[in-house]
């Protein structure tokens, strides 16, 4: 049985996904990515894909919530669950947020607490595939019960950081948090 956060409020299931590059899509020569883990760690990392590969991988099914109300069903994502960085990093005590850097140059803050979760990955593989490029190729972190805005898109850098700093959506109004069951879609949202 597939475990699966309740469908939020004033969401629908939509057919395929719908394509979305806030700052367009950029091409990745996949032997110059590198995934870096810096910040407050102890142990900072620089990992390529073929070592990204190499780390544990789980296979985990859920369901893909976009901010603006349509939700992807049975979702197969595949990678390194995100607390396996958090453990080879040997992240500090005074972390509380984790702040995603993408090659386009977005960014997005999320909470430590909700990015160490059973369930959150930084997933290179989806549906038996590779990630496609406009899904993110090479990888993207997939936090499930977080709307896709916190799942950047062509990651490069994670950073552990103390406090909240707003990334691309958050500046322009879009939640701290962005819980799906809380409905947490904009700032001034009350949190539950």
């Amino acid at each position: 049985m597939v475990a699966q956060i309740p469908m939020a409020p004033g969401q629908f299931y939509a057919k395929r996904f719908a394509i979305y590059s806030a700052l367009g899509e950029p091409r990745i020569k996949l032997d110059k990515w590198r995934l870096s883990i810096i910040g407050l760690v102890e142990n900072e990392l620089n990992l390529s894909f073929e070592e990204l590969q190499r780390l544990p991988q789980v296979e985990l099914t859920r369901d893909f919530h976009c901010v603006t109300q349509w939700s992807i069903k049975d979702v197969v994502w595949e990678g390194v669950r995100f607390r396996e960085f958090a453990s080879l990093a040997k992240v500090r005590p005074e972390a509380k947020w984790v702040m995603f850097h993408c090659a386009d140059g977005y960014t997005t803050p999320v909470p430590l607490v909700d990015a160490i979760v059973e369930d959150s990955l930084i997933a290179i593989r989806m549906n038996g595939q590779p990630i496609p490029a406009e899904q993110g190729f090479p990888a993207r972190p997939f936090i499930p019960h977080l709307y896709a805005w916190k799942s950047a898109k062509w990651l490069t850098r994670i950073e552990f950081i103390e406090n909240y700093e707003d990334g691309y959506w958050e500046a322009r109004g879009y939640h701290e948090r962005g819980n799906v069951s809380n409905e947490e879609r904009f700032k001034g949202r009350k949190r539950e």
